[in-house]
């Protein structure tokens, strides 16, 4: 049975702390990378389809504010300002038609659907990674597969009208619109409809809140049904309705880890079974040990025939012994790295169990009355925040010895 192909549209937000660390695997600015299956000998087939030059993505962001041409008004210093966008369909799909050209092609459309939902001047970003290696495949078919996919950092900009208020002197202008800005902010850029039925009519859940459509449910949608407008087809849209959280790099890992351990294992087995000793081989053994024609000093002379059969199957031998002793190797190191993620994995979540049980009176309590627990916390850390600040002035006014004032 074929397999399906499906798109997969994506959106995760980021700060302005935490976008160097995205910047650096987007643009290839690290040496390493936690993704092991990056080729560095394949970065210079990574598309730009739009770049910030020799900025970085913050750089932009402060030279376009500085300019008037977005606004980051009203944020706090630790807001989400960027998004980024990952736009995907599984690797089968671009090698059934045509592998990297028809990735390019394909991305360079998905970008434009990126274009018509941000505007191009609100986009930073927008790389298709080419050098990203698919082990299944590359196993599958003997030759190095990559997994083409586009990510786009942009911001989510919207019109903002900032109207007189009732203190401005001229009071025939309360109320009239003062300015026009573009404000970057991501709950009104990705706000939610109210879910209706098919006769239009609002749908409210038994508590009587509104049943809201999640956005990025719609943004698969308009994925999908755009790039099928572009004539790019034999795909489906992702799965609707999942509240299936996307895997984190070690789960993924192992899962990706415990399907070539699969395949080596089969592969293993097969090799082995080859070397199980039958009938038939025994018969072949015995052809070995009575071909040629014995001497009279104890030599063997052998056929030309025979020469080539038994050389033959000595090469044979000798490739699927080395092929048996390698696989055996890559099944050894598959398990012992997936213990070892797995068991990483149990000891996080043990720590955050314990954290979680640990936090939860004061998390409890803060829900309750988050007022009082703040004024509580804040009248224990005062004496050493007191402390802290008279330590601090004691250093700034400490005097300088003489031995100091010598080396001066």
């Amino acid at each position: 049975m074929a397999k399906t192909n499906y798109t997969v549209a994506r959106v995760q937000t980021r700060t302005k702390d935490s976008i160097g660390k995205y910047e650096r695997h987007n643009e290839r600015k690290n040496e390493h990378y936690a993704n092991m299956n990056v080729d560095l000998t394949q970065t210079e087939k990574n598309v730009h389809f739009k770049s910030c030059g020799d900025l970085t993505y913050n750089e932009t962001l402060d030279k376009l504010v500085a300019d008037g041409k977005v606004s980051l008004r009203g944020l706090k210093v630790d807001a989400k300002v960027y998004d980024e966008m990952i736009l995907d369909v599984n690797t089968d799909y671009f090698e059934k038609y045509g592998g990297y050209e028809f990735a390019t092609k394909f991305y360079e459309s998905a970008y434009r659907f990126a274009v018509k939902l941000y505007g191009e001047e609100n986009i930073l970003s927008a790389v298709m990674h080419a050098d990203e290696l698919n082990i299944a495949l590359t196993e599958k078919y003997g030759r190095p597969i990559y997994h083409y996919h586009l990510h786009i950092v942009a911001l989510p900009v919207v019109e903002k009208q900032i109207k007189w208020s009732k203190r401005c002197k001229d009071k025939s202008l309360i109320g009239t619109v003062k300015e026009t800005i573009m404000q970057v902010s991501h709950s009104k850029k990705w706000k939610s409809p109210q879910l209706t039925d098919e006769n239009g009519v609002p749908q409210f859940d038994r508590n009587g809140k509104p049943i809201l459509i999640p956005t990025y449910s719609i943004l698969q949608d308009e994925f999908f049904e755009y790039m099928q407008g572009q004539g790019f087809t034999d795909f489906i849209r992702g799965e609707r309705g999942s509240n299936a959280q996307h895997q984190n790099v070690l789960q993924y890992q192992i899962a990706k880890d415990k399907e070539r351990l699969a395949n080596v294992t089969q592969k293993l087995e097969q090799q082995e079974t080859i070397y199980e000793i039958n009938n038939d081989v025994d018969m072949m053994v015995h052809d070995i040990e009575s071909a040629g024609k014995k001497t009279l000093i104890g030599n063997r002379t052998l056929s030309a025939d025979e020469y080539n059969k038994i050389t033959t199957l000595a090469k044979n031998s000798y490739v699927a012994q080395s092929e048996l002793k390698m696989l055996r190797e890559e099944n050894r190191k598959l398990r012992s790295r997936i213990w070892d993620l797995e068991v990483h994995i149990e000891r996080l979540e043990e720590q955050l169990r314990k954290l979680t049980e640990l936090c939860k009176p004061y998390l409890d309590a803060l829900k309750a009355a988050p007022k009082k627990v703040k004024e509580f916390i804040d009248s224990i850390l005062e004496p050493f925040r007191r402390q802290r600040a008279e330590q601090a002035e004691k250093l700034q006014h400490k005097p300088i010895s003489k031995s100091k004032e010598k080396n001066k």
